[in-house]
Order: structure tokens, then C-alpha cells, then sequence
């Protein structure tokens, strides 16, 4: 992702604008797109500044958090549930997640999806 453009060229746009130059002008002038300029406009009247604003981080996770209660009942019920199962048993309820997102809610709260314990090896025969 590219980094946003430095506070010190969208203040100098800035003032160029507020001293009577259009907007495309300006933009021209110092090299940026007309529409980074309409938008640090915008910002400047909304916010007072033109800060960018912050970038990457998780912006979905709190649509299957907001499950979490029902999600671990399932769990605490079947124990042995897979992913797909949990999918099924959601979307029955109207909560559509894709396996991804369910991977990724495991992981977060520490859920480990181990079926049972392996079986202890037979003492008549070697098992192969």
C-alpha cells in the first residue's frame, strides 16, 4: 500500500487554493491528482486539517465477533464440528461467513480444531 502523501505538500496545495487558484491548477502545479485535492479539501473543511487518514488494520472483524456468544455455544455442544459444519449451522441461523473468516476468528481467541486424542497404539499388533 502506498503511503500517504506528506503533510507539507498538502498544506503548500493548500494555500495555493486559498490564494485564488482553481483546484486543477493547483494540482497540476505540484504534480498530484485533481481528486487527492477535492478530498484533502473536504477533510480540511470536516476535520480542520487535511491528516491522512489511518491505514490497513482489520476493518471486519467485528461483523463474526459480534457472533462469538453463539459461535462458541455451537462449539461447546459439538465439540467435533468442522469449519464447514460451523458454516452450515450459522448460515441456518442467517450469519453467512466464509471459511477464511472462521479461520481467522479461531485465531484470535486461541481455538484449536484438534478432532479427539490419536487412539494408543494396539499392544497385539504394530499398527502401519
Amino acid at each position: 500500500m502506498a503511503k500517504p502523501l506528506s503533510m507539507d505538500l498538502r498544506e503548500r496545495v493548500l494555500a495555493t487554493i486559498a490564494g485564488g487558484v482553481s483546484g486543477r491548477q493547483a494540482a497540476e502545479r505540484f504534480g498530484v491528482s485533481a481528486a487527492s485535492v477535492s478530498r484533502w479539501r473536504m477533510r480540511e473543511r470536516e476535520q480542520g486539517d487535511a491528516q491522512p487518514r489511518a491505514q490497513g488494520g482489520d476493518r471486519k472483524s467485528h461483523r463474526i465477533d459480534a457472533h462469538q456468544a453463539r459461535i462458541m455455544a455451537l462449539l461447546k455442544a459439538t465439540p467435533d464440528i468442522t469449519i464447514e459444519e460451523l458454516r452450515d449451522s450459522l448460515s441456518k441461523e442467517g450469519l453467512c461467513f466464509g471459511y477464511g473468516t472462521i479461520r481467522r476468528f479461531f485465531e484470535r481467541h486461541n481455538i484449536t480444531r484438534k478432532k479427539r486424542q490419536p487412539m494408543p497404539p494396539s499392544r497385539i499388533a504394530r499398527m502401519s
